[in-house]
């Protein structure tokens, strides 16, 4: 029996240093948090597969890391290169990681331009008074960008919450719009031939 093939969509992280893409990272590939104290350094790129299930199809997301390098200019284009989706990381108690959010969603529509984009705040466990972003200033910012969020999640690194429900979503919303895609390939699993994928089929989400 032939081996099913499970689409593959690569995920990128993308926010300011210390905000918690690495903690996001880890939580996904091994559920774990690791406190700024033990932590080992990190440097350079770093990626890991995971399989979804979603509207009874499989999706398998490639969630990439910069591992610190995101500071450097070279890592830009071949970090964004052929991103399904973006995972835009924010402190929810660091207001300037929020503000900053603004050149990172420029360079995900540049180099990304067909990525779905998530905005994500971290640290959703901290005392509402440590709070430096308001839900007020997340939906300004999701209105200023006309439609190009996919998605809005606060989520704790420190405690799992709301990892599991934004990668989900994640996958869902992907399948969603890789679902001529999907199909396709599952035609080509029962042995029908299909020489290519129009993207006129692909853009409307029909099978003709």
């Amino acid at each position: 029996m032939a081996s099913v093939r499970i689409p593959e969509q690569k995920i990128i992280l993308c926010g300011e240093y210390g905000v918690g893409k690495s903690s996001i990272f880890r939580r996904f590939a091994t559920n774990t948090f690791t406190t700024a104290t033990d932590r080992a350094s990190t440097l350079g790129l770093d990626h890991f597969d995971k399989t979804f299930t979603a509207n009874e199809r499989d999706i398998k997301l490639q969630l990439w890391d910069t591992g610190g390098m995101e500071r450097i200019a070279s890592v830009t284009s071949s970090y964004y290169k052929f991103a399904e989706a973006a995972i835009l990381v924010f402190a929810l108690d660091n207001e300037s990681s929020f503000h900053s959010l603004s050149q990172h969603m420029l360079e995900c529509v540049t180099y990304a331009e067909n990525a779905k984009i998530w905005l994500v705040g971290n640290k959703c466990d901290l005392e509402s008074d440590n709070a430096e972003v308001t839900d007020s200033d997340i939906s300004m910012f999701c209105e200023q960008c006309h439609g190009l969020i996919s998605g809005v999640f606060k989520i704790s690194c420190k405690t799992g919450e709301g990892i599991d429900e934004m990668f989900e979503h994640i996958a869902a919303t992907l399948v969603e719009a890789n679902r001529s895609r999907i199909e396709l390939q599952a035609l080509e699993q029962h042995g029908f031939k299909v020489d290519e994928y129009p993207e006129d089929n692909i853009e409307s989400g029909c099978l003709c």
